[in-house]
């Protein structure tokens, strides 16, 4: 009797001893139990096949694996790191982060960026917009759909519309969040504003970066007209104070209403202020040194943890260096020193180094970070005592082998072109695959 070898790929025989047996090759069927099913005699190949049959099964479902995660590979971009090396696009750039733009623009899949260049921003900057409604008309300039040089000229019927951030934000009403595009031939494309009963403002340049179709930049000749999105938008009410109590901050803000320092911070807050706040923990154990301090030294604390301006983490990390604060007083510098590593922000005094451990609040024009640890000011406090030197450890140790050269950096710069992270080389991945296939059904 023939007994099946395996289920997967090869028929299962359930067929009965016959009484006598012709040789193979003159009779290839064997009598099965069933008078109208015959089925043929498990030859060598069927045997192979058989027991080739887990390899093969491995062997596809590694490499429909592998190939399912390397469609799913998708590209990350960083609109501040691609406007970056176009120049003339730095005051659009600028304005992106102002306005908290960027970040919305880097966490979305299928965009497209109508940047304006630096002429065309001061046109746009001419009508002294507040920083709510200017963000508004710029989100207006961004498009959630995918269009490359090569789609504005295919467009179906030669015109479309196609939503903006700002009708996502559903601050639009109807259809004035929507942007009409129209493909005028003669390689010319123009954009305009859908409740402008047709009127074309704009019309394509050229493409600064594109990658399909993940995020597109493209540059129009000026501003899009929006009345919609140019109306007045009022600042968000925000209590300092209060934003800190729900957030883990609640005994520094209760230093600075205590001290009367609150009204210094308050009185900041239109023109930009930055926060840097303790959790309670970190207050509470400094509270003997903080007792020791007298009124006015205790507000020169508070203030020490507070910078006048705006500054995103991605300020933050771009604009490493000496930085003052609503402490620094003419002889009196309160000064501290912003260092990035990576994603780390730390702030280093003389006395000491904290780090921003989390994002209280970040919404322009106020932005509050966590750290953990008080700033300790060096015209308040003892700067550590300094290290032994170098020169000496290596004069006990012996001498120092040089460090291998990291070139991580230069690695990273280049795969980061364009702001974004490349996929790998197609060809390489084809073959590594086919290897690996082969190899399994082989070995």
């Amino acid at each position: 009797m023939w007994a099946p070898i395996s289920t997967h790929l090869v028929p299962i025989w359930h067929c009965t001893k016959i009484s006598h047996y012709v040789p193979l090759k003159n009779n290839p069927f064997l009598h099965c139990s069933s008078p109208s099913l015959h089925s043929p005699a498990p030859s060598l190949l069927h045997r192979h096949m058989a027991t080739q049959t887990p390899r093969l099964t491995t062997a596809v479902v590694l490499t429909l694996s592998i190939l399912l995660l390397a469609s799913t590979t998708s590209y990350a971009h960083n609109i501040t790191r691609i406007l970056a090396k176009h120049p003339a696009f730095s005051t659009f750039n600028h304005y992106l982060t102002v306005t908290h733009l960027a970040a919305e623009i880097n966490r979305r899949q299928t965009i497209t960026v109508l940047a304006l260049d630096n002429a065309a921003m001061s046109s746009l900057l001419d009508k002294q917009l507040s920083v709510y409604t200017l963000r508004n008309v710029l989100s207006f300039h961004v498009l959630v759909d995918y269009f490359g040089a090569k789609k504005l000229h295919q467009i179906t019927n030669g015109t479309t519309l196609t939503a903006t951030m700002f009708q996502s934000t559903g601050a639009a009403t109807g259809s004035s969040g929507y942007v009409n595009i129209t493909d005028l031939k003669a390689g010319k494309v123009a954009f305009g504003s859908e409740e402008n009963d047709g009127k074309l403002d704009a019309v394509y340049v050229k493409s600064l970066v594109e990658i399909p179709y993940n995020i597109s930049v493209l540059q129009i000749s000026q501003p899009l007209n929006s009345a919609e999105a140019e109306a007045p938008t009022a600042a968000p009410t925000l209590n300092l104070t209060a934003i800190m109590n729900k957030q883990g901050c609640k005994a520094f803000s209760d230093l600075l209403i205590a001290s009367g320092a609150k009204s210094t911070f308050e009185e900041t807050l239109d023109g930009g202020l930055t926060v840097f706040c303790p959790p309670d923990t970190v207050v509470n154990g400094f509270m003997p040194k903080y007792k020791n301090l007298t009124k006015a030294q205790k507000v020169s604390l508070l203030l020490y943890h507070g910078i006048p301006v705006y500054q995103s983490l991605q300020m933050l990390k771009s604009n490493n260096g000496i930085t003052n604060t609503l402490a620094t007083d003419g002889a009196s510098k309160y000064d501290f020193t912003v260092q990035s590593d990576g994603e780390d922000v730390t702030l280093e005094t003389k006395v000491m180094t904290a780090k921003i451990t989390g994002t209280v609040k970040d919404e322009e024009p106020l932005v509050i970070y966590k750290i953990d640890k008080m700033l300790m000011p060096r015209e308040l406090f003892k700067p550590a005592p300094a290290a032994a030197p170098k020169a000496a450890k290596q004069a006990a140790d012996g001498p120092e082998a040089d460090a291998p050269t990291d070139d991580s950096e230069d690695q990273t710069a280049a795969d980061d072109e364009n702001g974004a992270i490349r996929k790998m080389d197609g060809g390489r991945l084809v073959m590594i695959l086919l290897s690996l296939f082969l190899g399994l059904i082989f070995f």
